[in-house]
């Protein structure tokens, strides 16, 4: 994995065997760490020779209304990807030039476009369109498109697994709790709806992004603080969410609880923790507003899923949503 690409402390993790190897080094861009990737796989005898990949699957946030199905990548498609970064600021066009950089080095190999959108082609219209005239839907594909659709498909087919059920008879809530977040109802094995809407900053509070918020506080605001609309984006994505509401991080395992602590950091204390606690708190309630709503749309649940780095390893999220649930019990 290539973090924190084109900044000063990026670095490259492999895992293999089960042992991490972790090096801190320079990736400016994206050909970079896919050479990094490439030579890591021949230093751990992964393989003999880039040539021996004959396929490359790649994760694309949006595929709008564009991409039906998963995609074999040429240029006409490629430029697709890039051209829907209107949907996923933040990652089709990281995502378009990742493959291009892998078609520059292995241009031998398949390139198959897997989108997270997919999943959710399956909503409603009473669950994707929002609210405004109907022609802007029809000129401009405004509309919800939903997020995190590669991980809630596998996550709902193995928690079928788990129980033994089929998929069609169940009703399931996946809560995808990373530094962005969502929340999916699955209902007989589909996407019934989705907290994740035009694009991956709407709805549920996220690391630094602020989902939902009154669309007349954006131009409320730009007059206050004299900025343009770019700026206001960058606030919205960048500078929200936990890290706005805390003004300490955008990572959650810096605001937990003493009890729920890393063992190498220091307690929170004073203003910080209060704000810290705030933070949380808000995050955990706007899960409990989609869980809850999502139930009753559904006429019932089966089965709620806490996933990725937030969902699985801090258990004050989960206590505090499942403690909202209590009612149904």
């Amino acid at each position: 994995m290539a973090d924190r690409v084109g900044l000063d402390d990026s670095s490259f993790t492999i895992k293999v065997n089960g042992e991490k190897h972790q090096e801190k080094i320079a990736i400016p861009n994206s050909e970079t760490a896919v050479t990094i990737l490439l030579k890591k796989l021949k230093k751990y005898n992964l393989i003999d020779d880039p040539k021996e990949i004959i396929g490359i699957g790649h994760r694309i946030v949006a595929g709008g209304e564009e991409f039906k199905d998963s995609a074999l990548v040429d240029q006409e498609t490629l430029q697709k990807i890039y051209d829907l970064k209107q949907y996923a600021p933040l990652h089709n066009a990281v995502e378009a030039d990742v493959i291009k950089a892998f078609m520059k080095f292995l241009p031998d190999a398949a390139e198959v476009a897997v989108f997270d959108t997919l999943f959710h082609q399956s909503l409603d219209p009473v669950h994707y369109l929002y609210s405004l005239p109907y022609k802007y839907y029809e000129k401009y594909g405004a509309r919800k498109y939903g997020a995190h659709g590669i991980s809630v498909r596998y996550i709902s087919q193995k928690v079928a697994q788990i129980l033994n059920l089929d998929i069609k008879d169940l009703k399931l809530i996946v809560c995808h709790l990373g530094s962005g977040a969502s929340i999916t109802a699955v209902k007989n094995g589909k996407s019934y709806d989705t907290s994740m809407g035009f694009t991956p900053v709407a709805e549920i509070t996220m690391s630094s992004r602020s989902g939902d918020v009154d669309p007349s506080l954006l131009p409320f605001i730009m007059k206050k603080e004299d900025i343009n609309i770019d700026q206001m984006m960058k606030i919205l994505y960048h500078k929200s969410g936990l890290l706005g509401i805390s003004g300490i991080s955008p990572d959650m395992r810096n605001l937990r609880s003493k009890r729920n602590l890393r063992s190498n950091m220091t307690p929170l204390k004073g203003e910080k923790k209060a704000r810290a606690d705030l933070a949380r708190n808000i995050f955990i309630n706007r899960i409990i507003r989609y869980v809850g709503s999502y139930i009753l749309e559904m006429g019932g649940l089966d089965s709620i899923i806490f996933t990725v780095g937030v969902g699985e390893h801090d258990y004050g999220v989960r206590e505090g949503v499942m403690d909202s649930l209590k009612l149904l019990a």
